[in-house]
């Protein structure tokens, strides 16, 4: 079992405003509307699993943007939009429960998103790879990608890549994988 985290961040580490916007990600110019590598990574994986907050904002979106299963950890969700019953399930419990839960589902490899839920997964040390790219904005303040950890945890830099000559995008594997 393998699992990925998949994000873009301010320079100055954010993932969001204050409030939860991502506007400013769509800010950057894209003449070759370009998904950075997002499909070819999401065609890998398995399945979804995010934070209650993160579904809520993609439930804003105009689209489902989301062909694989998605799992949302929530404490307080109850059910889901009626018409995502087939596409969206909801789980709660550590980390460590979480991915054993969905190995006994099949699933090897998982893409964890939301800051929330990357910090708690970064925390349970359940996160094998990461893949950020830095977005040439500086917010000041907002919703932080990385929060204060018991223990340190390494990693080894895979590749970079820069699209445009602005997005930078980072893969960093855990120093004890392959």
């Amino acid at each position: 079992m393998t699992t990925y985290v998949y994000i873009a961040t301010s320079i100055d580490g954010f993932i969001a405003t204050e409030d939860g916007g991502i506007k400013w990600l769509y800010d950057i110019p894209n003449p070759d509307q370009s998904d950075y590598g997002y499909a070819d990574f999401v065609s890998n994986i398995d399945c979804h699993v995010m934070g209650r907050k993160t579904f809520e904002k993609v439930l804003t979106f105009d689209s489902w943007g989301y062909e694989k299963p998605v799992f949302v950890l929530s404490n307080s969700l109850i059910q889901v939009p009626k018409k995502y019953n087939n596409k969206v399930k909801i789980m709660s419990g550590s980390p460590t429960t979480i991915i054993r839960k969905l190995a006994e589902q099949g699933y090897q490899n998982i893409y964890i998103d939301g800051g929330k839920v990357i910090q708690h997964f970064l925390r349970d040390d359940a996160v094998d790879e990461m893949i950020i790219s830095k977005i040439p904005i500086v917010l000041g303040s907002g919703i932080r990608l990385f929060e204060s950890t018991s223990q340190s945890l390494k990693f080894k830099h895979r590749a970079t890549e820069v699209y445009n000559g602005e997005i930078v995008k980072s893969h960093y594997v855990r120093a004890n994988q392959s």
